[in-house]
């Protein structure tokens, strides 16, 4: 069954979102100071050094976890840090993809990242990143049925 729903039009296109939201996020974390380990992606993820920042893996993720956005720590090639601790993070998109995210919110989200991970970062900036977060899971609900319920 999934492969026959891999050969559909409609997942082709979900997949092809999936790249372009990659893309656009990558490109505007690399533009907001962040490396990414490969230079950009091909494909649904990518790895970023965090430590042009001043944070480790571990303290990216709990920073981000904090204003509710989800990654994992990820150690990066060469990395000195153990992988408890790491240098960078890993992101996806297709989670948000399936919510119906497009290219201009990889954006919002490359900009909240980039807020929560500076570190003059006080907390009514990381609350103001919350609720911002918090605007774009109410308009892409998990299911469509809750958006349509919520308009």
């Amino acid at each position: 069954m999934a492969l026959k729903e891999a050969l559909s039009d409609d997942f082709k296109v979900y997949q092809r979102q999936i790249v372009a939201n990659a893309k656009a996020l990558a490109a505007r974390l690399a533009k907001s100071g962040f490396r990414i380990v490969s230079g950009g992606t091909d494909n649904h993820l990518m790895l970023v050094d965090v430590t042009v920042k001043g944070f480790t893996g571990k303290e990216a993720s709990d920073a981000l976890d904090h204003v509710r956005i989800t990654v994992n720590k990820n150690v990066i090639p060469f990395d000195e840090k153990s992988p408890f601790v790491a240098s960078g993070i890993r992101l996806g998109t297709p989670a948000v993809t399936t919510r119906g995210l497009k290219e201009k919110d990889m954006e919002e989200i490359a900009d909240l990242i980039n807020i929560t991970l500076d570190k003059n970062a006080n907390e009514a900036a990381l609350a103001k990143v919350r609720g911002r977060v918090e605007d774009l899971v109410k308009k892409f609900p998990l299911y469509e049925g809750l958006r349509r319920r919520m308009d």
